[in-house]
């Protein structure tokens, strides 16, 4: 599989998402699809404390368990775990990171991440601790998910002479969700900051198995709870054209979502969760379109 860069660390351009780790997936389930992104060639695994309720961290570490080494291990801090345990004070990133590397089984953090800003401390606060984390061995890079465009220039602008700053920003980015181009890719350029895109599926609507006129799979993320209001006639509409547009080139549509986030250099890896080992090798067969201009600005005609 075809790499990219995160700062120092060499990533797969198709990542395993872990939140369906110790939520949806037990630690058997786990197990089957971590060795299938191995299998598969994927190096780069992202998780985060809150994912599973703090199980998706322990279960991956177990599942990797010798293999640790050969893999780019990701994971985020900052979400609300508990009462206690939430938001980027510097006390808090030291307990945060520790807890992290004893579920994980691991001395390491290849890449960590600050969940979501928190305003309520100064963010050089924040990269301070992450950089003793660096200078301690406990991290090797350190990232950011939820970011604006002023938020990268005012982390990058708190950086520390010689300290560590902010190689890659994670943010939801898909066909369907187009945010990140009204500044922040233009932003990741200009500072040599890698792109994270989650939710590159659009929670489900780019897999294929939502068809216009069709009654939708039952029990799926786009059926229950808060994505529910995704599913609508507009957006199937889209998805019907986006299909007929891929297979009149002899693609699929999970191909034409994967492939479209990777025609942009700044992308390093595209991350989806998977809970079967069969979604895992689907993704990982779904990198190697590369579009040309033409196809990527008749795509944006289907989508107006």
């Amino acid at each position: 599989m075809d790499t990219r860069r995160i700062g120092s660390l060499e990533v797969s351009v198709v990542g395993l998402g872990c939140n369906n780790f110790g939520g949806r997936l037990d630690a058997e389930a786990t197990a089957a699809v971590v060795d299938a992104a191995l299998d598969a060639g994927i190096n780069f695994f992202d998780t985060a404390d809150i994912y599973g309720r703090t199980k998706s961290e322990e279960y991956l570490g177990q599942a990797l368990g010798r293999r640790r080494g050969e893999i780019v291990l990701a994971s985020k801090f900052g979400m609300m775990v508990d009462e206690r345990r939430h938001g980027a004070r510097p006390e808090y990133v030291r307990q945060a990171l520790d807890d992290s590397l004893r579920r994980l089984g691991t001395d390491y953090i290849d890449l960590y991440q600050l969940h979501r800003p928190d305003d309520t401390v100064p963010i050089a606060d924040t990269l301070g601790a992450l950089d003793d984390a660096v200078k301690a061995g406990k991290v090797r890079e350190i990232g950011c998910s939820n970011f604006s465009v002023d938020e990268l220039r005012e982390a990058e602008a708190a950086v520390r002479p010689g300290g560590a700053r902010l190689v890659s920003v994670q943010n939801e980015y898909s066909l369907f969700f187009r945010e990140p181009e009204q500044g922040v890719l233009a932003e990741c350029e200009r500072l040599d900051i890698a792109f994270i895109p989650f939710f590159p599926l659009a929670s489900g609507l780019l897999t294929g198995k939502y068809r216009l006129g069709q009654a939708p799979p039952q029990g799926t993320r786009l059926t229950e709870g808060r994505f529910s209001s995704e599913l609508n006639d507009k957006k199937l509409a889209k998805v019907e054209a986006l299909i007929a547009f891929a297979e009149g080139r002899g693609h699929t549509l999970l191909e034409l979502a994967f492939s479209w986030l990777l025609a942009r250099p700044v992308v390093a890896s595209v991350i989806a969760g998977a809970t079967k080992p069969e979604q895992v090798q689907a993704n990982v067969g779904a990198a190697g379109w590369r579009l040309t201009a033409e196809e990527m600005a008749e795509v944006d005609g289907i989508l107006g």
